[in-house]
């Protein structure tokens, strides 16, 4: 760790926007980049949401984590035309909340414990306006039928089916255990903040099929990009031709919830001060 920061609200802003933007710059086979748009979403559409989430990120510890989804969402509309950063809001919001904490993960395990029925309500206001692809229909805990209990217990619901709300009810597992640990040793052993997240998303996304891709593509889809990723890794596999295998018309192939555990790392790492902010430029430059 390279030290601490103080993390005031408008650290905490700021380090929301710089997490989502160099997510974004990194050159992620299969997702939106610097050199990459798709169809229907360019790389200005991620740069402007990256800022319109600022200003509610930094009201985390005053508003409900509830409100700052919604708020985030409604802002990022104003700029975006599609759906660009559901999965990152909903990730970052409750570690936004608990920046600042002795220890950012206990922190963050009370915060998610303390989420409530107003909270679920407010998130699934948003994710209706965001209005995500590849949702489906469910049983039980359908975004559009209403919340029946917390935002974590209706996360649980979704568990299966959902990166996302699986980290909600493990405490951010993906993130803590396996993909920031990774980015901080790619960081250390590569020393380029872009080659980095490019890796931590290889390695979260090798171990963790991709439930967006399987909500599209199906199992067996999800879990042969996974197999793939751990070639490249391995340098067993062309990383331009993975990408290229990913970049499919309808971008039913894009792992795009490993995209947000990916910002979601960055931002703990940024939190943490394994990526001092005053290095970043020199490192994005290289």
């Amino acid at each position: 760790m390279r030290g601490k920061t103080a993390w005031g609200p408008a650290e905490v802003a700021l380090a929301v926007q710089v997490a989502c933007l160099l997510e974004v710059c990194a050159p992620k086979p299969g997702n939106v980049n610097r050199l990459h748009d798709f169809t229907d979403t360019t790389f200005e559409d991620f740069l402007l949401s990256a800022v319109a989430i600022g200003p509610a990120m930094a009201r985390a510890r005053e508003w409900t984590v509830g409100q700052v989804i919604l708020r985030a969402v409604e802002d990022t509309r104003r700029l975006a035309p599609v759906n660009t950063n559901l999965g990152i809001i909903l990730l970052l919001a409750p570690l936004a909340r608990a920046a600042g904490s002795e220890s950012l993960r206990e922190g963050l395990r009370a915060v998610l414990a303390g989420l409530t029925e107003e909270d679920a309500r407010l998130a699934y206001r948003a994710i209706r306006l965001a209005s995500p692809g590849g949702l489906g229909k469910v049983p039980r805990g359908d975004v559009g039928e209403g919340t029946a209990g917390t935002l974590r217990e209706m996360m649980a619901l979704a568990r299966e089916r959902d990166a996302i709300a699986r980290e909600y009810v493990t405490d951010y597992a993906v993130v803590f255990e396996l993909g920031y640990p990774a980015l901080k040793e790619y960081y250390r052993r590569e020393g380029i903040l872009k080659v980095a997240v490019m890796r931590a998303f290889l390695h979260i996304l090798a171990q963790v099929p991709d439930t967006l891709v399987e909500r599209k593509r199906g199992k067996d889809a999800a879990e042969e990009i996974s197999r793939q990723a751990g070639l490249v890794l391995e340098g067993k596999q062309d990383l331009a031709v993975f990408d290229r295998t990913l970049r499919q018309p309808d971008n039913s192939l894009n792992p795009g919830a490993t995209a947000d555990l990916t910002t979601a790392c960055i931002f703990v790492a940024l939190l943490n001060g394994d990526i001092p902010l005053g290095e970043m430029r020199r490192d994005l430059m290289r």
